[in-house]
């Protein structure tokens, strides 16, 4: 068997694992997986639509386009901390590429998301809008491009975690900091224009931004897309060089 074949069938048995471990003795499932952002959706529609009262058409619909991919990259970060600490037997007994434990971390939760995308169709319907043509090769290609950001961060994340336990709690304020910097539950329109150049320097916010105009308005932006791109590439250079430095003591902390 060749590597290529012996890596993919350890990436499947062990994004299979994930999915198993995640809903474990749960009557609901898959049902959690979209539970969290709709919940949100419906405190944000409450607080800014009706309590607040923004002037914003679709305000429900703008929530759930933004805050679904928001999930993926927020379960994923969330969870990266402990990736190598909850698989400390599998790192220090098995001969593999310890790298390809965040990978399937990343995967399965993209997973959860492609899958939550009916979700995101139903609403649509609701407000009487329907699916572009763009989907088709728009969604795979936001999906990469989250999923190298993603994984890039993950591995910088799990990797530095093991030598500094702090990072865990640091992750989880800067993810709740980076949540409300990013335009998910307000249009970047609504930002002053001399504060809008601070907005890009957000790694993720041309990527939100991207997904929601391709689910809203059924378009991409070139500028928005090479400019997520290339953060993505830079999280994932990043990430190899941090994990290619710190990996060799793994054995040694856990």
């Amino acid at each position: 068997m060749s590597n290529f074949e012996h890596y993919r069938d350890l990436i499947f048995v062990l994004t299979q694992k994930e999915i198993k471990v995640r809903y474990k003795n749960t009557v609901l499932g898959y049902l959690w997986s979209i539970t969290n952002p709709l919940a949100f959706a419906f405190v944000f529609f409450i607080a800014f639509k009706i309590i607040m009262r923004i002037q914003m058409e679709d305000y429900a619909l703008f929530l759930i386009a933004g805050l679904f991919p928001w999930q993926w990259f927020a379960n994923s970060m969330n969870a990266s901390p402990m990736v190598f600490l909850g698989n400390a037997s599998l790192v220090k007994k098995v001969n593999f590429p310890r790298n390809i434990i965040p990978f399937t971390m990343v995967l399965q939760d993209m997973i959860h998301f492609v899958l939550s995308i009916p979700v995101i169709v139903l609403f649509m319907f609701i407000y009487h809008k329907s699916p572009a043509l763009i989907w088709i090769y728009g969604i795979p290609l936001l999906l990469c491009i989250q999923f190298l950001m993603t994984y890039g961060l993950s591995l910088i994340v799990s990797s530095v975690n093991l030598f500094f336990r702090d990072l865990e709690r640091v992750t989880s304020i800067f993810m709740m900091l980076l949540f409300y910097f990013t335009p998910i539950i307000y249009p970047e329109t609504m930002i002053p224009d001399k504060y809008k150049h601070w907005v890009y320097l957000n790694p993720v916010s041309a990527l939100m931004i991207s997904w929601k105009n391709l689910f809203l308005n059924g378009s991409l932006e070139m500028s928005s897309l090479l400019l997520s791109l290339g953060y993505s590439l830079l999280a994932l250079f990043a990430g190899y060089m941090v994990f290619g430095r710190l990996s060799r003591r793994f054995a040694e902390v856990l």
